[in-house]
């Protein structure tokens, strides 16, 4: 009997986009599910920014039923007003979260980068080559979107790490790649 994938959500937050990238795990296999990006409307209010982000994680989650989820840290900005806006916006995406009782893990940016692409300084479009890489895509995702998948990808490779550590710690070895 196989064991049943994982699926994991992937958010990227932005006060005026939200990107969101689900796949699907299955031991070292990546699968790509859906992403896409929520997008507040043009000049709206602080409420409808913070509705709408809460709306459209609460029917992604609805739609694609993840069992884990996974967010980007926010940065400091120079701009403290673009921070709190970036801060407002992961607020709203992480009580959608927290709502649909989501175990939800959280990476810098540095992280991310690090774990899709080898180097914690890299370009977007770097990212985003990656992503398309690494999930076999036959298109390339909006910026947003892809951000969203590479947090969903480097949450499968810390949580797979995470688990081999606990596996190992509680006195199970690995030989050659395999319990032992």
């Amino acid at each position: 009997m196989s064991a049943a994938p994982r699926r994991v959500l992937g958010i990227d937050p932005g006060s005026r986009v939200t990107g969101f990238g689900v796949i699907d795990i299955l031991g070292q296999q990546r699968h790509y599910v859906a992403s896409g990006c929520i997008r507040a409307p043009e000049n709206a209010t602080l409420t409808v920014r913070i509705r709408t982000i809460l709306d459209g994680i609460a029917e992604v989650v609805s739609l694609h039923q993840p069992s884990e989820a996974a967010v980007e840290k926010v940065f400091v900005n120079v701009n403290p007003a673009s921070t709190l806006l970036l801060g407002q916006a992961r607020g709203a995406a992480l009580s959608a979260l927290v709502l649909a009782r989501l175990e939800i893990a959280e990476y810098t940016a540095l992280q991310v980068k690090q774990s899709v692409v080898g180097n914690g300084h890299a370009a977007k479009e770097q990212v985003q080559a990656m992503v398309v890489r690494l999930l076999k895509l036959n298109g390339t995702p909006q910026a947003d979107a892809a951000d969203a998948l590479a947090v969903a990808l480097c949450h499968a490779n810390h949580s797979h790490s995470a688990a081999l550590q606990a596996l190992t710690a509680g006195g199970v070895r690995l030989r050659r790649g395999r319990l032992g």
